[in-house]
């Protein structure tokens, strides 16, 4: 393909990849390298368990991930950053009226405690914003319960991380969150939450859809609703931690970097094993992939498991700060977040020039018929290099199961399936590859 930028015609001769990749398409599904990407994630969970930020367990992570790239072969290194170090503490919710029932919860992550004796109050179910704000003189003094619908996870990830400011606005004690999911078995789910400056810190946690939506028609019937909540949650000093980065070093350019990436921390229960250490193990087989097969691209292919995603891309945006100055050496930032189920698609930000080379590339994918580019690649730990033009690439996969799992105990290997993970590894691996040898550069 020729395509004219600034009347300068620039070659990418994508169509001359298709031998190598079917090369890494082969190794991946059918070669030596079948189901490794699964039993590696196997072998790190079930070894290390869930990675919450600022824990022991992240740590052994870390330290894990740089022993296991180097003895692969790569050339690794860390590279240090700050993170939230909140724990979760012993912690409780009882419903005593109208009758006594044990409630599934799991306090957000950066929520107060509550006093140690738990805090006993009337409940107050609510379905919006907006309701909050109509029945705000019903609030006081209570624990309100927001029991808003799953309309999506975007939209309606705003009730977990901003509903204890808003119901502390109208003097509410503390606040359940009926957890983000379209579908439950009585699982609670957590995730990260945000207090508002200049609004009292209150206690917040998620609650089940199953109890959100039975306190929901106790409250219609007119029933008094009294729960006592118990969180032993607090925020400790930041800790130090580490961004884990493994490179292939490129031949030509070895100063332009293809980054490929996944968190390597989690929330504090189930294994993280979908959230995210799918996104990191796929990351690490691509080069893997590509070490194996003895290629070696123009540019430098760079993995960076992040740490602290979850607390909002903390560990993501110091590496941002400290290698924005190289901004124009970063050829396409890539990021696995969304799990590593059947790929679909290959997601995209980019400009049109950059846009009609990344149509050929993902032809190249045609053996695992993945051969759709899509608008609006997205990941937080590559946002900042997108935000700043760099063109950006996630994985679109059939993820009609990843909330169900999302932030709970649930997720596990079990979620977890060694042919989708193959199939991930190689569009992976033949996008990053492909990329980082063309002779030139993305276009900006």
């Amino acid at each position: 393909m020729i395509f004219c930028i600034d009347f300068v015609f620039i070659p990418f001769h994508v169509a001359g990849y298709v031998d190598v990749a079917k090369r890494i398409i082969d190794l991946a599904l059918f070669g030596a390298a079948q189901n490794r990407s699964y039993r590696r994630l196997a072998d790190f969970t079930d070894t290390i368990g869930n990675r919450v930020s600022g824990s022991k367990n992240l740590e052994k992570a870390i330290n894990y991930m740089y022993d296991a790239m180097r003895q692969d072969g790569l050339d690794v290194h860390l590279e240090p950053v700050k993170i939230p170090h909140w724990v979760r503490g012993e912690e409780s919710a009882e419903m005593i009226e109208p009758r006594p029932k044990h409630l599934a919860m799991l306090g957000l992550g950066s929520s107060v405690g509550t006093p140690p004796e738990g805090i006993t109050a009337e409940v107050l179910v609510v379905q919006s914003f907006e309701e909050l704000k109509r029945r705000a003189g019903e609030a006081a003094g209570k624990i309100v319960v927001f029991n808003q619908p799953f309309v999506s996870y975007s939209e309606t990830v705003a009730y977990r991380a901003f509903g204890a400011s808003e119901a502390a606005k109208v003097g509410a004690l503390a606040t359940l969150i009926r957890s983000i999911t379209p579908f439950s078995i009585n699982s609670p789910h957590t995730g990260w939450q945000d207090y508002q400056n200049g609004v009292k810190q209150i206690p917040t946690a998620c609650i089940t859809v199953e109890d959100a939506e039975l306190m929901a028609r106790m409250a219609q019937r007119g029933q008094r609703i009294v729960v006592r909540l118990t969180m032993g949650a607090k925020t400790l000093p930041d800790a130090d931690s580490f961004n884990t980065v493994a490179e292939i070093k490129g031949w030509q350019h070895p100063e332009q970097v293809v980054l490929l990436s996944g968190h390597l921390d989690s929330w504090d229960v189930g294994q993280g094993a979908m959230d995210d250490g799918g996104g990191a193990m796929i990351s690490w087989e691509a080069l893997s992939l590509i070490k194996d097969l003895r290629l070696r691209p123009r540019r430098t292919l760079r993995v960076v498991l992040w740490t602290a995603e979850e607390q909002g891309g903390v560990g993501a945006q110091q590496y941002y700060n400290l290698h924005k100055v190289n901004v124009s050496n970063f050829d396409l930032v890539m990021e696995s977040d969304l799990g590593t189920f059947t790929p679909l698609a290959l997601q995209f930000t980019g400009s049109d020039a950059a846009r009609m080379v990344m149509e050929e590339v993902v032809k190249l994918l045609a053996p695992i018929n993945v051969t759709r580019l899509e608008s609006h690649g997205e990941g937080t730990d590559i946002s900042p290099w997108m935000e700043t033009g760099v063109p950006g690439a996630s994985l679109h996969v059939a993820d009609d199961r990843y909330f169900w799992f999302h932030h709970t105990e649930g997720d596990t290997m079990t979620v977890q399936d060694p042919r989708e993970m193959d199939l991930c590894s190689a569009l992976w691996a033949v996008v990053a590859y492909v990329v980082a040898d063309l002779q030139e550069m993305l276009p900006r």
